[in-house]
């Protein structure tokens, strides 16, 4: 399958997230240029080409949550590659208010990508 231009922007937004912070899907969207498309980010992991890099992991539910269901595998890698950037999860969610990525004008006006 050919890349997606907006899936191509949705994953180079998504490098951008430093170490130990968490974006939600909506945030990523609009950050991407995508605004309304946040079901569109998800649906991007899926076709994640294998030896490409993107820390799809770090992307979140709104409300912080994972999108997994508590225990399952998928949860289980994903609050795994999370605690190893001492991001906390407690029951299968992470505190918005401590982690969530706040982009500067700079990183906005230079790194982000419209």
């Amino acid at each position: 399958m050919p890349m997606s231009p907006q899936y191509a922007k949705i994953w180079s937004t998504v490098q951008l997230i430093p170490t130990g912070k968490v974006a939600s899907y909506g945030q990523i969207a609009d950050l991407a240029g995508l605004p309304g498309r946040a079901r569109l980010v998800g649906k991007s992991f899926g076709f994640l080409p294998k030896d490409m890099k993107v820390p799809w992991y770090k992307v979140l539910r709104s409300n912080g949550q994972l999108a997994f269901p508590i225990g399952s595998e998928q949860s289980q890698i994903q609050t795994g590659l999370l605690q190893q950037e001492d991001i906390a999860i407690f029951n299968n969610r992470v505190k918005m208010s401590l982690f969530q990525w706040q982009p500067d004008l700079p990183e906005m006006l230079w790194k982000l990508e419209f």
